[in-house]
């Protein structure tokens, strides 16, 4: 497992003696695909880093719709969520695995003592704002300017690139819930789009051409 989340954190560019700090002073978390890792209004008392395995981060409205905002992959961790910990705030977003993950938890108390002890980690934090502000940008370019059959297509890019495979394992339903829209609206489009060949469609599945 050490082995593993040092793979994980290469890219990140942090320490030796932090990523030991973070291994012995973090616990193992597996989550299978669909589970929910942080909910709204809770209060975390530990930070998800992902080992291995894609979370999705979403935003979520009074009468249940979501929206997503952007997807963690291997050495990541949620921007979002650091700030809930320092500031001691409970969380406004969702975050489920895309797909069965491994997780480390690392407690949050530990937070401002490493920005301020490991310049690596400060520039692991600023960093992480930044591309999660990025794609938060693009979420809202999307629903602000492209029609929903850009928007699907996509939504089924990101996909594939935080996943790493051409193949969505999503009903339709499923991803009409995450744009915001109706199942025979995706329905529609997927289709048109399997006439145009950009993709195939099997038995809940989708496979990107």
């Amino acid at each position: 497992m050490e082995n593993l989340i040092d793979e994980a954190f290469s890219k990140s560019q942090l320490e030796p003696k932090l990523v030991q700090e973070i291994i012995t002073i973090g616990r193992l978390r597996k989550v299978k695909a669909g589970q929910e890792v942080i909910s709204p209004g809770s209060q975390s008392t530990e930070l998800p880093f992902v080992v291995s395995g894609t979370l999705r981060v979403m935003r979520q409205d009074a009468d249940g719709n979501e929206i997503i905002l952007y997807y963690l992959e291997g050495g990541e961790t949620c921007a979002m969520s650091i700030t809930c910990c320092i500031e001691n705030k409970k969380s406004e977003i969702r975050v489920v695995s895309e797909e069965d993950a491994v997780l480390w938890m690392v407690p949050v108390g530990y937070m401002d003592t490493w920005i301020q002890k490991y310049p690596s980690f400060r520039r692991f934090v600023f960093g992480a704002y930044q591309a999660r502000f990025d794609e938060m940008l693009f979420a809202f370019d999307s629903v602000a300017f492209m029609k929903m059959d850009e928007r699907l297509y996509k939504y089924l890019l990101d996909k594939k690139q935080a996943t790493g495979s051409y193949v969505i394992n999503k009903t339709h339903e499923q991803i009409a819930r995450e744009l915001n829209t109706s199942r025979v609206v995706v329905s529609r489009l997927l289709k048109q789009m399997e006439t145009d060949e950009k993709i195939e469609q099997h038995r809940n599945r989708i496979e990107i051409l």
